[in-house]
């Protein structure tokens, strides 16, 4: 019997992390996506400005960024879990503020109002994924 119990938890905990490593990589999806639409397809010069310069944002600081966007959330999620009484209230009250706080960087670094919008889009799209999708209870009975 205990065998069996100790099956059906590593079970669990195998689906729950597929699960979240495949939110993970559809937030970086979804980041991808909204690039490719509007960078070489739409016309619009994704940049921000840094430093004295400019920089064009490629696919893969998209990709990069998400990933760690990712990757932090599900470290913060698991920690959560282990420490509070309701881990997935607190995380998303925290990922959310992070998200609002996050969008700041697009509106003050964007060269132009489209490149602007399209960051927007890529910040709100990342972090709704995540914080839907990272918490989100699977039945594994």
């Amino acid at each position: 019997m205990t065998s069996q119990m100790q099956r059906t938890d590593t079970n669990r905990t195998i689906t729950r992390r597929t699960g979240r490593a495949i939110t993970v990589a559809a937030g970086s999806a979804g980041a991808l996506l909204l690039w490719a639409v509007n960078d070489p397809w739409g016309g619009i010069d994704l940049a921000v400005r840094q430093g004295g310069g400019t920089r064009h944002i490629d696919p893969a600081a998209v990709a990069v960024s998400a990933l760690i966007a990712g990757l932090a959330a599900w470290g913060l999620l698991a920690l959560l879990e282990r420490t509070v009484g309701r881990p997935v209230l607190t995380y998303r009250i925290i990922a959310s503020i992070v998200l609002l706080l996050s969008l700041a960087a697009p509106l003050g670094s964007g060269v132009d109002t489209s490149s602007r919008l399209v960051l927007l889009g890529m910040h709100l799209t990342v972090g709704a994924i995540l914080i839907i999708g990272l918490p989100r209870r699977l039945n594994c009975r």
